[in-house]
């Protein structure tokens, strides 16, 4: 099993980081505010304006641990990487499926869908009383036409293209009712629907941060595993957009990321004071928001759950590779199928 490394998260502007012996250390003003050994990250991810040293791009290179810098409200700028792993078969053998893709796709879609209608179910489960019948209705309608995409798509006998339609009704079906989820008591927290570049409120603010992380690691997994990131199967082909990696993040992200952001609203760890409210109508988390949710998300990616086809408990930080590997295994003809991942 691969042990789950650390991702250090730097997020006040003007830091330096520089390298010292085989640790990364973190200055700001000139004090040193955090130093952690080389042998225990597996990624860099810097917010905004912050300095690395060339020492230590060189290390990071040479051990194999990305450096990624995003902007200040977490847009992909720029990714520093060693030498990429892999082999030519198996990127082959990727690039050949891309051409016929529609049983890849299919099992992505299996898994997205089933985990959104389990993300609606357990608030079901969770908060059903508290519903008003017409709400509890809307989210038992939803899950019921989610249940019947499921069972379209699991016929397998779909193109492409209208794998593509079944998705996206699922997505308008989901985000229909996400509000219904929403325990908090400011009414700015509200769910209006879904806007990105910019976001336009503070919960679509948080998805985007959240998904963006998300991103991430996808696309280290592929990378860890000698897949091409760039060549996806549902998503088409961009120039600078890691396709692949937004396939594999689809199945993953209303556990991981959409549930997340519901816990840290309804328990009220962020409330609309952490948001910054733009006059072009954006809306952007503060410093301190940011924070919150890496914090959170370090410790959500701790969590273990049991993997439902390999049977054994795993950290879900780590779900992105064993996903991965076993994309790998299914292009190289060792599995008949690509397996998704649900969540219980």
């Amino acid at each position: 099993m691969k042990k789950l490394l650390n991702t250090v998260y730097v997020t006040t502007e003007g830091a330096v980081l520089r390298k010292d012996g085989e640790n990364i250390v973190a200055e700001i003003e000139g004090v040193e505010r955090s130093r952690v050994p080389l042998h225990m990250l597996s990624a860099v991810v810097a917010f905004g304006a912050i300095h690395v040293s060339p020492p230590l791009m060189g290390a990071l290179a040479a051990a194999g641990i990305t450096l990624t810098f995003l902007d200040r409200n977490g847009r992909f700028q720029a990714r520093l990487e060693g030498p990429i792993s892999g082999n030519v078969l198996l990127r082959r053998a990727q690039y050949r499926v891309c051409d016929q893709p529609e049983e890849v796709v299919g099992s992505f879609l299996i898994g997205k869908i089933a985990n959104q209608r389990a993300v609606l179910m357990r608030s079901l489960r969770d908060y059903g009383e508290d519903y008003l019948p017409e709400q509890r209705q809307a989210l038992d309608h939803v899950c019921d036409r989610l249940a019947h995409i499921l069972r379209r798509v699991e016929r397998a006998d779909d193109t492409l293209e209208r794998l593509r339609g079944s998705e996206g009704e699922a997505a308008n079906l989901y985000f229909s009712v996400f509000d219904h989820l929403i325990r908090s008591p400011d009414e700015a927290m509200r769910w209006q629907g879904r806007s990105r570049r910019p976001p336009l409120d503070p919960v679509n603010a948080l998805l985007s941060f959240l998904y963006t992380l998300l991103t991430h690691d996808c696309r280290s997994a592929l990378e860890s595993v000698g897949l091409d990131p760039a060549a996806g199967f549902l998503h088409r082909d961009r120039p600078g957009r890691p396709s692949l990696a937004l396939d594999l993040m689809e199945e993953l992200r209303p556990v991981l990321a959409d549930r997340l952001a519901l816990s840290l609203i309804n328990r009220r760890q962020l409330r609309a004071g952490d948001f910054e409210f733009r006059e072009s109508g954006a809306v952007l988390m503060s410093d301190e928001a940011r924070k919150t949710v890496l914090t959170a998300w370090q410790d959500r990616k701790r969590e273990e759950r049991q993997h439902p086809f390999l049977g054994e408990k795993a950290p879900l930080g780590l779900v992105p590779y064993l996903q991965a590997q076993m994309l790998a295994r299914h292009l190289r003809g060792d599995l008949d199928a690509y397996p998704p991942w649900f969540w219980k």
